[in-house]
């Protein structure tokens, strides 16, 4: 008769703490992380994530190869 408060974590929260952890890193290691931890995640629903956190600001996506990408946090800067 457990009854548990707190609910699943997001992945983008996820995706923001292996980020501040680990700092930039490809997205299919980004992948491989997230795979780790939840199981079966598959790399469209990275994608969607990483979309909608770089429409945001939370993060940038640029092209490293032709079909991998480096994902990095955006620290945003504090006003002087």
């Amino acid at each position: 008769m457990t009854d548990s408060i707190w609910g699943p974590r997001p992945l983008q929260s996820v995706v923001v703490e292996i980020l501040q952890k680990k700092g930039a890193m490809p997205d299919t290691e980004l992948h491989k992380e997230l795979k780790e931890s939840f199981g079966d995640v598959s790399f469209r629903e990275v994608n969607r994530i990483l979309m909608k956190l770089e429409l945001t600001g939370i993060v940038r996506v640029s092209r490293l190869l032709k079909k991998r990408r480096r994902v990095e946090l955006v620290i945003p800067e504090k006003p002087s």
